[in-house]
């Protein structure tokens, strides 16, 4: 019996494109960057929007063009809601790239080490910007969002567990509470915090004072991310816990937290980055002091926002810088949480 030779035979994928079609495509992207130029310069469109603007049409046109011409007219409306999609998806993305341009061209000038080591109680921020440094306003932000997770995540888990589990007579209130509080202005978290704590309460303007601002804001956040991962936890996995005959909240404990406990994560690290930048709240709660204090429950203290928020009201060349300086590495520090947030919510369970 002879052994029969057979060829591999590979997929057949009509709708990757060829090396014909790459070049055509690459010859109109040029030809409508060059018509765009064209355009600014012959007619009323002007600066970076007229010119992208102008890109956007011209290379919508010849997108429409090559399809039509390779499948016919058919194509036509297909070719229009692709162009639109990518449109509308390059508009969208475009503001962020510029946040991070912007953001990191004027703000890495003034990065030095010494902004690392040294507070502002020495200097001032119309001095230049090798004098001073931001560490009072760095090590403020991080007790800050300790109190504010101290508070807020033991509570904010317990009430989504409550909603997701537990469902008592008072879930209905409580949810309607927790939407509410999402759409709270963070000015009113502070002035809440102002008005009924320090105004009546021993406990004055301190990093305290603001993590309870913060706290107020954070609680949301961090309620109802984890509320909708209890949700993905399987019924069965439940169901499972109690036909052992394990009670309620052992259930709960032992088998609906822990397959969860990467989403969890995520809520925390969410709920953190929603209230990193946050500045309205902290004007009213936190004094805003250029001196490092490391008393939570004394005293002024201040925080990244705080300290952008005044070097941008000064309006000094230096103090802009400063303020930049700032904008970046509350960027970097919100930026990363979010990384690790999804980093963390993508593991899977091992």
């Amino acid at each position: 019996m002879t052994d029969l030779a057979y060829d591999t035979v590979k997929p057949i994928k009509p709708w990757k494109a060829t090396g014909k079609e790459r070049i055509t495509t690459a010859i109109s992207l040029l030809l409508a960057l060059v018509l765009a130029g064209v355009a600014v310069k012959t007619t009323g469109l002007s600066g970076k929007l007229g010119y992208a603007l102008s890109f956007i049409i011209f290379s919508t046109l010849f997108q429409i063009v090559v399809s039509v011409r390779k499948f016919g007219r058919k194509a036509l409306g297909d070719s229009i809601a692709t162009s639109l999609v990518y449109t509308g998806a390059t508009l969208t993305f475009a503001p962020v790239v510029s946040i991070l341009f912007i953001t990191l061209k004027n703000g890495i000038a003034g990065l030095r080490w010494n902004l690392f080591t040294t507070d502002m109680f020495n200097a001032s921020f119309l001095d230049p910007i090798g004098n001073g440094g931001l560490l009072h306003a760095l090590l403020g932000t991080v007790t800050l969002i300790l109190i504010a997770m101290v508070i807020s995540v033991p509570m904010g888990i317990m009430t989504a567990l409550y909603l997701t589990e537990i469902r008592g007579k008072g879930s209905n209130l409580i949810q309607f509470v927790v939407q509410a509080m999402s759409g709270v202005p963070s000015v009113v978290a502070g002035l809440f915090i102002f008005t009924s704590v320090i105004l009546l309460t021993p406990l004055k303007a301190s990093a305290t004072a603001g993590g309870l601002a913060l706290t107020v804001l954070m609680i949301p956040t961090v309620t109802r991310t984890a509320q909708e991962v209890l949700l993905l936890v399987p019924a069965d996995l439940r169901e499972a816990g109690l036909a052992m005959g394990a009670t309620q909240w052992k259930t709960v404990a032992t088998i609906v937290v822990p397959a969860a406990r990467n989403g969890l994560i995520t809520a925390t690290i969410l709920g953190v980055a929603r209230i990193a930048g946050e500045t309205a709240p902290l004007i009213f709660t936190i004094g805003g002091a250029d001196k490092l204090n490391l008393n939570p429950f004394k005293d002024y203290t201040s925080a990244m926002p705080f300290y952008v928020w005044k070097g941008l009201t000064l309006g000094t060349p230096e103090s802009i810088q400063r303020a930049w300086t700032g904008i970046l590495i509350l960027l970097i520090l919100v930026l990363s949480l979010f990384t690790v947030a999804r980093t963390l919510g993508g593991r899977r369970m091992k």
